[in-house]
């Protein structure tokens, strides 16, 4: 589905594009991912002329006619290659409105459910009857057979089996004999995941312990190289996973450059299949859609076979063993750390560490895969040969596509979230007719509230907004709520935003008094130093110090700086 090998579009200045991700109905949408499924590879299959019995098959694939898939032909290539390039115009069939009312989608919604995807199997003549029937007593009007066929095609095919058959007859749409589905180019799949770093880190003001951070790798199938990496001090979350999509779908140079080191990482790019374990971080509204909207298809590790994703928990366990020589390390479990000392050891800060992992990615990248019988860069460059790869060149736009989703009315004040005002010029012509507009969608970044992208009523457009009242600090989401903790166990039935903030000033002030007494403490500023950071993507990071511990000696001292161990064995997925 991905032929091109040059950026998606960008947009200007603070503006992200919104494209339907969240503005249209989930049928309306499962149509149109349904659309992309068919179109794309077929678009993608020659510039030219698509020929007759291809536009035949994939016509009665989607049941339309043959202009209209020459129609959505011309969309796709004239547009992003995303899915929202297929959803049906916005006039959805009439001025100013959907085609069909709300109750009237209510009804289809509810006689599927309770008649169609039931082990009775009734026919769709049959379940069209009782829509009519049910919209009649409601007295509304009634949709035509051709809706509710359409919506049943666009239905989750395995879905509606089990509904209807039984998880047995299933089966054949799942992988044949509980092997994972096979790999054959680069991007085609690729598993993340998420673990705690067996290594404590230091802070960046007094070198003194903060605790262990989490890392969330993505490791293509095919090549077995690493294209995303995110290092936190935040639990795994659905952030996390977007940060790491965002690194693996950029060209990492820039951010190499920012940590100030001379590797070359030139895997990466949108994939077309994600594989992930069933964590609920895994399964956000803001992931699922994110992921539709860009083309890549969201699989999860079916239950009870773990083989499924031991590619992405091999190569996390490889990186581990090699931090176990780092200093501070905790090893995997107390038998093996024995006497040894983590806190008192650990030097490296979260920027070193990031720096060591990039280092280290890059020994593993020219080392020969003992199951692919090839270095991974070497079997990313032939790969990328013949299937080329597509980038991001907006990171920002694309993270915004993965923010948690909220949903406020406008007022005279602008928005308030979590006892929050957020207020911008930008909002006054749409204050003046808030009483005629729907509740806006709005993405908040939890590591840095300073600022929201609120969606236009047109959904054309994420537009920043910042907070009304600019003299206050940029916080996280964790900050956030242990300062509204701390105010209601003060006994604070009604929370306002100036005892809001006045308590964060409070707590940092706490936190920095106690800085070179508590662990907590440290992590914590070192937490609200990081979100502070993350108020932009595009802004350049601080770089980390040049020389950072690689290995240590048998005494726990650290080596050559810039040395990184080589992997002395390479997973074997």
């Amino acid at each position: 589905m991905f032929h091109s090998p040059v950026h998606d579009d960008a947009v200007d200045d603070d503006v992200v594009l919104e494209r339907g991700l969240l503005t249209v109905s989930d049928e309306v949408w499962a149509l149109a991912v349904r659309r992309a499924g068919v179109i794309g590879p077929l678009a993608g299959a020659g510039a030219g002329t698509v020929g007759a019995e291809a536009v035949e098959a994939a016509a009665e694939r989607l049941g339309i006619s043959r202009r209209q898939v020459y129609v959505l032909l011309r969309r796709w290539r004239e547009g992003q290659g995303v899915v929202s390039d297929l959803i049906p115009g916005r006039s959805s069939g009439g001025r100013g409105g959907q085609r069909l009312s709300a109750e009237v989608e209510t009804v289809i919604r509810e006689v599927l459910g309770k008649h169609y995807l039931t082990r009775q199997r009734k026919k769709t003549a049959a379940v069209h009857r009782e829509i009519t029937r049910t919209c009649r007593t409601r007295g509304l009007p009634v949709p035509s057979r051709g809706v509710i066929v359409r919506r049943i095609a666009a239905m989750d095919p395995r879905a509606g089996t089990v509904a209807r058959e039984g998880r047995d007859a299933a089966r054949s749409l799942e992988s044949a004999g509980g092997r994972v589905p096979p790999v054959s180019g680069v991007l085609e799949q690729v598993q993340i995941d998420h673990t705690v770093v067996d290594l404590i880190v230091v802070d960046e003001r007094h070198r003194l312990p903060i605790g262990r951070p989490y890392v969330t790798v993505a490791i293509d199938v095919f090549s077995r190289s690493i294209v995303g990496l995110v290092i936190t001090l935040e639990a795994p979350s659905a952030l996390s996973v977007g940060l790491c999509l965002a690194h693996m779908v950029t060209d990492k140079r820039a951010w190499v450059e920012r940590l100030g080191i001379e590797v070359d990482w030139p895997m990466g790019g949108k994939p077309g299949e994600l594989f992930m374990d069933n964590a609920a971080e895994f399964k956000s509204e803001a992931l699922r859609r994110g992921c539709q909207e860009h083309g890549i298809t969201l699989r999860y590790r079916p239950l009870g076979r773990p083989h499924y994703g031991g590619i992405v928990e091999r190569v996390i366990g490889t990186l581990m063993e090699m931090v176990h020589e780092l200093p501070g390390t905790t090893f995997s479990n107390p038998a093996q750390r024995g006497d040894y000392d983590s806190e008192t050891k650990a030097v490296l800060t979260v920027a070193e560490l990031e720096k060591w992992l990039a280092l280290a990615v890059a020994s593993y990248h020219g080392q020969v895969h003992s199951t692919i019988g090839q270095t991974p860069q070497a079997r990313w460059a032939a790969g990328t040969a013949q299937t080329p790869v597509v980038t991001v060149a907006n990171e920002t736009a694309f993270l915004v596509d993965f923010l948690p989703v909220f949903r406020r009315t406008l007022t005279r004040t602008g928005f308030v979230i979590d006892h929050v005002h957020y207020f911008s010029d930008a909002l006054k012509p749409w204050i003046a007719r808030r009483d005629r507009l729907d509740r806006f969608v709005i993405r908040r970044d939890p590591r840095d509230l300073s600022r929201i992208w609120v969606l236009d009523p047109e959904g054309v457009s994420y537009l920043p907004v910042p907070y009304r009242t600019l003299s206050h600090p940029a916080v996280s989401v964790w900050e956030h709520r242990a300062a509204l903790e701390r105010l209601r166990a003060e006994g604070r039935a009604q929370v306002d935003e100036e005892a809001l903030f006045r308590m964060v000033e409070q707590m940092r002030t706490i936190t920095d008094t106690a800085w070179s007494t508590t662990r907590k403490a440290r992590r914590d500023t070192e937490r609200r130093n990081n979100a502070g950071a993350a108020a932009s993507q595009v802004k350049p990071a601080a770089a980390p110090p040049d020389d950072i511990p690689a290995a240590v000696d048998e005494n726990g001292n650290a080596s050559d700086a810039e040395s990184v161990a080589p992997f002395e064995v390479i997973e074997q997925w």
